[in-house]
């Protein structure tokens, strides 16, 4: 539900009910003085004015409504013209009726001039009208825009959801891998190893759902990812890393920083000599900084495998979705070096 201020329950009757007062109102508000001090008509039955104008604004309320609600949806936007303008004219016909029925039997010392009815009557039937197909073509818009702006929201979270589902899938792919290493190898590490995994799926199930983590538990579920690498990798990859000693003041969308990780011990580890990965993430005036480097063998012409790069095209597409220009994202590859550097604005 949109939060304007327009979609408020108490507006539209408020409105309308203001409406009728000063519509039906404005002739005793703006009635002239004359020249005894008086404001009633010299000639005349007043009361006998006064009934009819009530009548005459009944069916001028009618005439709001039905064409706010029948007249225009059926009619207009069918592209009924012909009908529409027949009905309006059938529906001034019946209202002058209805105002010589009430004017003989209200006003009696006259007669009821039809010249007099059309005269007064058209350009407050105008105004009615006009009224009547600004309020709904003008509700009709709030509501569709309102509707656009909801099956944005609604499509923005499915797509959001759809890019989440890819990490993961990724990410279990590679802890996986370290889990059959270890088993392989008969390591006593297995089953603090398996230990940390499920504290990985607990977090992946259980909080991962939300729109907002506290960045204190993103950054756990990094070092727990890293300390599982460590363990596969051993001495054969140096691994430094740097992380805030407190964030627990911040919030980030869930799984966006795993990503740039995966990617450094997918394309920094195997065939590279005296691999590196390091891992830096500060928080500075409110600013996340973070920053991944690890050794590149990448060469250009190298053919990539099926998942190379569905992390990092998919955080890219995240990070536009949900942070649009409130960051920066660097990713260069210079002198053997593959560096990814997110800023991020944490306000």
């Amino acid at each position: 539900m949109s939060d304007q201020w327009y979609s408020k329950r108490w507006v539209m009757p408020t409105v309308h009910i203001l409406f009728w007062m000063l519509f039906v109102g404005s002739p005793f508000l703006f009635r002239p003085i004359l020249e005894d001090g008086s404001w009633k008509p010299k000639h005349g039955d007043y009361h006998g004015f006064v009934y009819l104008h009530f009548a005459n604004n009944f069916m001028r309320f009618i005439l709001f409504y039905v064409n706010a609600y029948v007249l225009i949806p059926r009619l207009i936007y069918k592209k009924h013209y012909g009908f529409y303008f027949a009905v309006l004219i059938g529906f001034f016909l019946l209202l002058m009726l209805w105002d010589w029925f009430f004017y003989s039997v209200f006003v009696s010392d006259t007669g009821h001039r039809i010249w007099n009815f059309v005269v007064f009557n058209i350009p407050s039937f105008s105004f009615i009208l006009i009224s009547s197909s600004a309020f709904r073509l003008i509700g009709d818009r709030i509501a569709e825009t309102q509707l656009k702006k909801e099956k944005e929201t609604e499509n923005l979270k499915t797509e959001l959801s759809f890019l989440r589902s890819q990490v993961s899938p990724h990410f279990m792919f590679n802890v996986l891998n370290n889990m059959v290493a270890l088993a392989r190898k008969k390591s006593d590490d297995l089953e603090p190893s398996l230990i940390k995994l499920s504290q990985l799926l607990r977090y992946m199930l259980y909080e991962t759902d939300e729109d907002k983590v506290l960045l204190e538990n993103e950054v756990s579920y990094l070092k727990s990812y890293i300390d599982l690498q460590r363990q596969r990798f051993g001495k054969s990859v140096r691994i430094e890393t740097t992380f805030p000693e407190s964030a627990e003041h911040y919030s980030i969308e869930p799984m966006l920083l795993i990503p740039f990780v995966e990617n450094a011990f997918k394309h920094g580890t195997g065939m590279i000599t005296n691999a590196q990965i390091n891992i830096d993430l500060s928080i500075v005036t409110n600013k996340l900084k973070f920053s991944v480097r690890n050794k590149s063998g990448f060469i250009a012409d190298e053919p990539k495998d099926k998942t190379s790069g569905i992390g990092l095209n998919n955080v890219k597409r995240r990070l536009n979705l949900l942070y649009a220009n409130n960051y920066k994202l660097e990713i260069t590859n210079d002198d053997g070096w593959f560096t990814v550097h997110l800023e991020l604005n944490m306000h």
